[in-house]
């Protein structure tokens, strides 16, 4: 059984120190996605499997067994005391979600190892190029309002993706930050729920905050208040829909499905013409397989069908 106190960060190993802030942002892993993430040079992962049980038995992490995985294999997050540790340090913003033991072993699990299987794929092509994407470069279900007052729906109010991504792209003498909206589908998700997720991307693009009571819409500096994104975000995260959990042609069958949704939608098509968003749709091999800089993306707003990369940008003829 795990101990009840938490080791001093300094009387852990350094692998250690560094796996515990990758298990509380990214919330479950398996022990070969970590190996990846912070020892790529590295094949075997037995050391860092006995970091791993090392902070188990300091109680800062946990385990809880893959379902459906004939192999047994492990699935590792931060614990709760593992999450006061770190908040406690103040390195890292403090996440509002803590992963359970019974979320752990819930049927969530595949879709949170695609989740960073996408941003491990990202991050790999970055160390391939020298661009800057690292562990702890994507945050998961980052909440953003799209209108204000109370909605009738819960989650009417409310956008969350995925996941949001940062990465920097080095071209020459030229450094470009990006980021991302990303929604991962293993090919559970209608194509028509996808399409309705764009629209609350297109409302959120355009959203203002209303002024508190009494207040105009300037503020004290006699600036007008501008969309809420602004404050966030340097400029609006494009939007990056990856498809797993089915064979390439299906996947490709989808993209265009949901292209042609999108397209036939005159309520997301009148949201989108008054807002900036940027949309496109790949799969996750593709991703892996080629990088986010090589055509795998299918533009889905628009009337550019070209394939494109991540930055979604048309091509010149």
């Amino acid at each position: 059984m795990p101990t009840t106190t938490a080791a001093r960060p300094e009387s852990l190993s350094r692998l250690a120190q560094e796996l515990l802030p990758v298990l509380y942002t990214h919330r479950l892993l398996t022990a070969a996605q970590l190996n990846r993430l912070l020892r790529p040079t590295t094949a075997s992962s037995r050391y860092l499997r006995r970091q791993l049980q090392t902070l188990h038995a300091h109680g800062l992490a946990d385990a809880t067994v893959r379902r459906h995985n004939r192999a047994g294999e492990l699935l590792w997050y931060a614990t709760a005391l593992g999450a006061d540790t770190l908040e406690a340090g103040h390195e890292l913003p403090t996440r509002t979600y803590r992963i359970t033991a019974q979320a752990a072993a819930s049927a969530l699990q595949e879709h949170t190892l695609a989740i960073n299987e996408t941003g491990l794929a990202m991050v790999e092509h970055a160390r391939r190029t020298g661009d800057e994407c690292g562990p702890l470069s994507w945050d998961m279900e980052v909440v953003h309002r799209v209108r204000d007052g109370n909605a009738r729906h819960g989650d009417e109010a409310w956008l969350t993706p995925d996941a949001v991504l940062r990465y920097t792209r080095t071209q020459g003498n030229e450094r470009r930050l990006l980021s991302f909206f990303i929604e991962v589908d293993r090919t559970t998700m209608s194509v028509a729920r996808l399409a309705a997720k764009l629209h609350a991307y297109a409302r959120y693009a355009t959203y203002i905050p209303q002024p508190a009571p009494g207040r105009s819409r300037q503020t004290t500096a006699g600036d007008l208040v501008q969309e809420a994104w602004r404050e966030r975000y340097p400029t609006l995260p494009r939007i990056l829909i990856v498809l797993t959990g089915a064979p390439e042609p299906v996947l490709a069958r989808r993209a265009w499905d949901l292209r042609a949704l999108a397209a036939a939608n005159t309520r997301l098509q009148r949201a989108v013409s008054r807002s900036p968003i940027q949309a496109g749709v790949t799969s996750l091999h593709l991703l892996a397989e080629h990088g986010p800089f090589a055509p795998i993306v299918t533009p889905l707003l628009g009337e550019d069908t070209t394939a494109t990369d991540v930055l979604l940008q048309q091509r010149s003829a």
